[in-house]
């Protein structure tokens, strides 16, 4: 029993894992005027139990926290994934402008401070590095100092003593870096007044990009499309609308590429928001007629839901499946994680798609069996394209990059590898084939268990000489993170707000992936009730990454 709840072994590891873990995730429960840090509070109860002589093995301690952070953050890439390039084209420019000012801002800062309080530089890259949460950044420093420290001709005990210190310094800056953070998120959200509804409404309505799914009634009134089949008329059109059904002299029919449109026809078209206008000139004009009496018409003609759950189908495109021509059924919109997306014959199809067809009840019963429609299968997790990623991820990340009149080569490390591949893999999986469809439980699940042994292996590593640090100067240390945490965003965020009018998810988003903090995006999340900050997280985050990890180099070299 000693050696379980004093020793070093695998047991004692794991139980104080467990420990820190339930008891952090228990005081995050508690909330002080409606605020409460969540998660975060694993990583104080990390230091303190490590703080009164709880340790771990200094390999298993790397291995939890290295692991715990891959899995965080390819959760995040597969969620975000689909809809990440679209985010960086509608603001991504803008976003990572702010979060490269982000960063720079920090390096000057702490270059200030260096000069002001003589402080020695490679000191300050590991209060940079604490304040901006940033361990990738850290790591690439020591090593850095290691390899200049030896090119120069430094003793090997100078070299671990600097090392030390810049380990220390980022102990000692890291709560600040987290706590501080999360207290400016809630500054921002009280000095912008802002109204959590309302803006989660803007960012529903800014993920409308003219792309979703509606459905109008036309009249066929336009003369060039008399006599002509809806394959003819949709290929003029660049195939932006789907006919889901024809009514003519009162009967009503599931009409297939070679139907004719005669003058008088209407039709229940489904296209694009933004191909609205266009469409209905196509046709002639709208129609006023009640869209619940297209049911009423005739009942042979219903309309379902299928979800498609057959991995074979997974990636080929919806022309390729000739829905219509071997069930007489037509897709009218496909659905995906909640977006309602026009049944383009080009169209992707995937794992976990919702499918609207209308047609004849037999015909549709056929084409169930044909997708699959269980939704028991989805309930299976798809870990092959998950640890597969990792590997792909890892092996990115620790490719060198080299850049001229810089020695040492940055790497965008285990965290960055492993996100830029899980995005990938996310928004192409489908192109290429892969099934990558998780349910959002299990994707919650992934990130809570990356984020939480993440949490305790850094709390756990910086309690042991937390209170020694503090003690030896190390009160300064907390002051200088304060202000390399704290001015920067600020300063960006007071930008990001007045003068490029981003919402308040965007900000929340930009500056825990600005900072590298996964412990403030998860508070945002828990927090404010959505996963809005997610996706702009993930669109400044690589970049960031990379910037960190460049800029903690570049200092340490400077001090040589």
């Amino acid at each position: 029993m000693k050696e379980l709840f004093f020793g070093m072994g695998i047991g004692h590891s794991i139980l104080l894992f467990a420990f820190v873990i339930a008891t952090g995730l228990f005081l995050g429960k508690f909330k002080i005027k409606g605020i409460t840090i969540g998660s975060t509070w694993i990583l104080f109860v990390g230091i303190i139990v490590s703080h009164f002589g709880l340790r771990v093995n200094p390999l298993i301690l790397q291995f939890v926290k290295d692991f715990g952070l891959i899995l965080f953050v390819f959760s995040i890439g597969l969620q975000v994934g689909p809809g990440f390039f679209h985010s960086f084209k509608k603001d991504g420019l803008t976003m990572n402008m702010l979060a490269v000012s982000l960063v720079l801002l920090a390096v000057l800062m702490t270059y200030v401070i260096h000069l002001f309080t003589g402080e020695r530089l490679s000191t300050m890259v590991g209060v940079m590095s604490g304040a901006v949460t940033n361990t990738p950044g850290l790591g690439a420093a020591q090593q850095a100092f290691s390899d200049a420290g030896i090119a120069s001709g430094m003793v090997p005990s100078t070299i671990a003593a600097g090392s030390s210190d810049m380990a220390s310094a980022y102990a000692v800056a890291y709560p600040i870096g987290v706590l501080g953070v999360i207290l400016l998120l809630v500054f921002f959200k009280a000095l912008f007044k802002v109204d959590l509804k309302k803006e989660s409404a803007e960012m529903d309505n800014d993920g409308n990009d003219g792309n979703q799914a509606e459905a109008i009634c036309c009249q066929v009134e336009n003369p060039a499309v008399f006599g002509k089949s809806l394959h003819t008329v949709g290929k003029s059109a660049g195939s932006q609308f789907v006919v889901s059904r024809l009514c003519r002299s009162g009967v009503v029919e599931v009409p297939g590429p070679d139907t004719v449109l005669m003058e008088g026809d209407i039709v229940l078209v489904v296209t694009a928001q933004s191909s609205e206008d266009i469409v209905t000139v196509l046709f002639g004009k709208k129609s006023d007629i009640d869209m619940s009496k297209w049911e009423s018409f005739d009942g042979a003609v219903i309309s379902r839901r299928l979800i498609i759950t057959k991995n074979s189908l997974n990636g080929k495109k919806l022309r390729e499946l000739n829905i219509r021509g071997n069930f007489g059924v037509n897709v009218t919109r496909v659905t995906r994680a909640g977006v309602d997306l026009v049944a383009r014959p080009s169209l992707f199809m995937q794992v976990g798609d919702s499918i609207k067809v209308v047609g004849p009840e037999q015909s549709i019963n056929k084409l169930a069996e044909f997708v699959g429609n269980r939704t028991s299968a989805l309930n299976r997790p798809n870990l092959i394209p998950i640890f597969f990623g990792i590997v792909c991820g890892i092996i990115f990340g620790s490719i060198p990059l080299k850049f001229p009149d810089i020695p040492q080569p940055v790497k965008l490390g285990i965290a960055g590898g492993p996100l830029v591949i899980s995005i990938l893999i996310g928004y192409f999986g489908p192109r290429w084939k892969i099934t990558t469809y998780t349910t959002l439980s299990a994707n919650i699940m992934i990130r809570e268990i990356g984020i939480s042994l993440f949490l305790a292996a850094v709390g756990i590593g910086a309690g042991e000489t937390f209170i020694e640090s503090l003690l030896n100067g190390g009160f300064y240390w907390i002051l200088y993170g304060a202000m390399i945490t704290l001015i920067p965003i600020l300063i960006i965020g007071i930008v990001a707000r007045y003068v490029f009018h981003l919402n308040f998810y965007k900000i929340c988003g930009l500056i825990s992936g600005g900072t590298t903090n996964p412990p403030v995006l998860s508070f945002a999340q828990s927090a404010y009730g959505t996963d809005y900050a997610s996706v702009n997280y993930a669109t400044v985050y690589p970049l960031t990454m990379f910037m960190r990890v460049l800029v903690a180099q570049l200092l340490v070299l400077i001090a040589f």
